[in-house]
């Protein structure tokens, strides 16, 4: 198949949306289909078959005063798209997504007359472009790994005053995903918590919507024969400063677990870490908590085969890659009940209820008590992800959903969903 993926945010640093984007990519080429990405910044690196497309962004939501203006193209403020990002963004609002769907549309437009794609596949914009797209003519299938409604209440939570709460809801666009994610010609979700998730906030009907796992490489996360376990090292991977992630929660089970218990945090050098800070002084865990900052992936797996457990206490995830890397380089992992961990889990770690400090002290306590019990763990989690989490197998479920898509009875029955 001729395939052409969209991703607002191309690189795998960027989030998990980068690395479905390269892992898809990559392995729908081995497959044999013909791919190209259309991508924004930060742009990925190159992939092996794939064609890449570069949409540029603005990123008028970082600049202020005379920043604003490019001194290379002063007047392309201007343009259309730029001056709607510009005029989008001074009152708030999060218009990367939707502006990158226009962008993509017309360079979509461009190249379809040459290529003539067989499917377009949106991973996570689910803008307003995208149903410009449909216009012609080929089917839009899309990716929604969690509905960014989540994000917005679970913003809304923390927000300290009236004011925050309304600048919140302006930043999300939520209206807009729900909107579009409804007409689009399928939806690939990446668990059967997302899916529940994305019927109750989108509206999207069940039947329009296909679960399909994530995969993990086993050829990079794997346990490694020469490194050693240090005792005591516990690993969370992922960004402190999203409250979903539940870093707060961690900060104060630790105050509840034994002593000689030390916690890496792999959080790929968070620039905002004021918060964070401020707790772990408060709580007195400054030599207890160790930041690695930006790190390769080559040193996430060393530090995944160091550790003794890895804890993912999240709020809510929509997958969860932190909790299957872990397994796949046979760590035995302590997770939340928030969204898909339990699915991702299954019977290979703990699953404790999220927003519990106390719950979570006590498995890491428990667990440490119990080296045959982590051995058992460890290997549980190796075979379960080999079982259940491929990228090839992966690729293969989402080539079915574009040949489904394509079908023009398919899509009239889905579109009166």
């Amino acid at each position: 198949m001729r395939i052409c993926l969209l991703s607002y945010r191309g690189n795998p640093y960027s989030g998990g949306q980068g690395i479905y984007l390269k892992y898809i990519a990559e392995e729908m080429v081995r497959q044999g289909h013909k791919v190209h990405a259309v991508v924004g910044p930060p742009y990925p690196p190159p992939m092996k078959g794939v064609k890449l497309h570069k949409i540029e962004n603005s990123h008028y939501y970082e600049r202020n005063g005379a920043d604003i203006i490019d001194r290379n193209e002063p007047f392309g403020i201007f343009k259309p798209l730029n001056f709607y990002e510009y005029c989008a963004t001074r009152l708030g609002a999060f218009s990367e997504i939707s502006s990158f769907t226009f962008r993509a549309f017309q360079l979509v437009r461009r190249i379809h007359a040459k290529y003539k794609f067989d499917v377009i596949h949106d991973n996570q914009s689910i803008g307003y472009g995208l149903l410009l797209i449909k216009y012609l003519d080929i089917p839009v299938v899309a990716t929604i790994h969690h509905p960014l409604s989540i994000d917005l209440a679970s913003t809304l939570e923390r927000a300290p005053t009236f004011k925050k709460k309304i600048k919140t809801v302006i930043f999300y666009p939520t209206m807009m995903q729900a909107f579009v994610s409804k007409r689009l010609d399928h939806i690939i979700t990446v668990s059967q918590s997302a899916k529940t998730m994305i019927h109750r906030d989108f509206g999207v009907p069940p039947a329009g919507m296909t679960v399909i796992y994530n995969g993990i490489d086993r050829s990079i996360f794997r346990p490694l024969r020469n490194v050693r376990k240090k005792k005591g090292k516990i690993i969370f991977v992922g960004n402190i400063e999203d409250g979903k992630k539940g870093f707060a929660y961690l900060l104060k089970a630790l105050t509840l677990i034994d002593a000689g218990v030390r916690l890496t945090v792999v959080d790929g050098g968070a620039p905002h870490r004021k918060i964070t800070e401020l707790l772990i002084k408060k709580m007195r865990l400054g030599d207890r908590v160790e930041f690695t900052g930006k790190t390769s992936t080559e040193e996430l797996v060393r530090h995944y085969s160091e550790s003794v457990l890895a804890l993912v206490p999240s709020v809510y995830e929509g997958f969860g890659l932190p909790a299957a890397e872990a397994m796949s380089c046979g760590v035995p992992v302590v997770a939340s009940d928030g969204g898909a961990l339990p699915e991702v889990l299954g019977d290979a770690g703990i699953v404790v209820p999220a927003r519990d400090e106390a719950a979570i002290a006590s498995a890491v306590n428990g667990l440490l008590a119990d080296p045959r019990k982590l051995k058992e763990m460890s290997r549980r989690g190796i075979e379960r992800v080999e079982k259940h989490f491929k990228w090839d197998r992966a690729v293969r479920e989402i080539i079915e959903v574009y040949k489904r898509s394509r079908s023009s009875e398919y899509r009239w029955r889905n579109s009166a969903c």
